[in-house]
């Protein structure tokens, strides 16, 4: 069964208006970060998620764990964040599309913090916010029905990945499959299915935007059990995508120089090749620029020039 959700002229927008800043950070080369820099969003995108489930370790804390440091704090916290680098660290390796991977990850992330890891609940649940059952997850017997049919959907159905991600979101929240951790397993599972079509999501901190609009979240969530489809959650999300995206490429200054032009393509690992070779890997540019960028290269002494005019190639130093 496909789960129930709107494709309301809201949602249309805001799916457009992610694509469109895809394009941008496409553009601008944003999606090959540093090595550094990704290091930096993959932390924050641990932290945020953690703190969102109430892990009290901050940002500095986090980096010392994953630099094998030394960190005071409760055990609890310091073994979320050691299971989250885990799993983080092999994302890529994940296939999104199957339960088989989804439950490894559970295990992985909840190693040590539940009784039964990489299992679903075998018992009723329901989330309680003061002194009211803010929601009651269906009966532990319909869960495995559920996941499967969940997973159908994201395999088999035509709909946009950018909703579809929203939609595995908030169904993961609402069964709620497991004793504890759905929530990160939710965020997870969107940024592993996103990062499928679009890598710029793998280091995408978005959690960190989730953190801080966490009291809207909750009521996404909220409204849309009430409503009893996932249209409100799925625009939530949505603009989250897009505010992240925003932010992203609000860092970037001005247009890409020619020796981060350069910087990018040699962390591709190519050892040998042309300027055609160049040019096709920034489709955008001119000849003339690629012949300026290589140049460059070139007295920098990053690259080596071989042959002349139309045998001319180029070899990394």
């Amino acid at each position: 069964m496909k789960p129930p959700y709107t494709i309301s002229s809201q949602v249309l927008n805001l799916v457009s208006e992610v694509a469109q800043k895809i394009g941008e950070v496409n553009a601008s080369f944003l999606t090959k970060q540093s090595p550094e820099l990704r290091k930096q969003n993959r932390i924050r995108t641990i932290q945020a998620s953690l703190a969102i489930e109430g892990n009290t370790l901050a940002i500095d804390q986090v980096t010392a764990i994953l630099d094998k440091k030394r960190v005071i704090g409760p055990p609890k916290d310091i073994a979320e964040v050691n299971n989250a680098i885990q799993v983080y660290a092999q994302l890529s390796k994940y296939h999104p599309y199957t339960e088989k991977a989804f439950l490894s990850a559970h295990k992985t992330l909840m190693q040590g913090l539940v009784k039964y890891p990489g299992k679903y609940r075998q018992s009723g649940v329901g989330i309680v916010k003061g002194q009211a059952i803010a929601h009651l997850a269906p009966p532990a017997a319909q869960v495995p029905v559920l996941m499967k049919q969940l997973f159908q959907y994201l395999r088999n159905d035509e709909e946009a990945i950018l909703i579809k991600s929203c939609v595995f979101h908030y169904e993961v929240e609402f069964i709620h499959p497991f004793a504890d951790g759905n929530g990160r397993m939710g965020r997870l599972w969107q940024t592993l299915i996103l990062m499928q079509q679009y890598p710029v999501f793998e280091y995408l901190p978005f959690e960190t935007l989730i953190s801080k609009h966490q009291q809207e979240y909750y009521q996404a969530l909220s409204i849309s059990d009430k409503r009893g489809e996932s249209t409100y959650f799925i625009v939530f999300m949505l603009g989250i995508l897009r505010n992240a995206l925003d932010e992203l490429l609000k860092e970037r200054t001005g247009p890409i120089s020619s020796i981060e032009r350069i910087g990018l393509f040699l962390t591709s690992g190519v050892r040998s090749f042309t300027r055609k070779d160049y040019m096709a890997y920034f489709k955008t540019i001119s000849s003339a620029t690629a012949s300026r960028d290589l140049q460059l290269a070139v007295q920098k002494k990053l690259i080596k020039k071989q042959g002349d005019k139309n045998q001319t190639c180029y070899q990394v130093v």
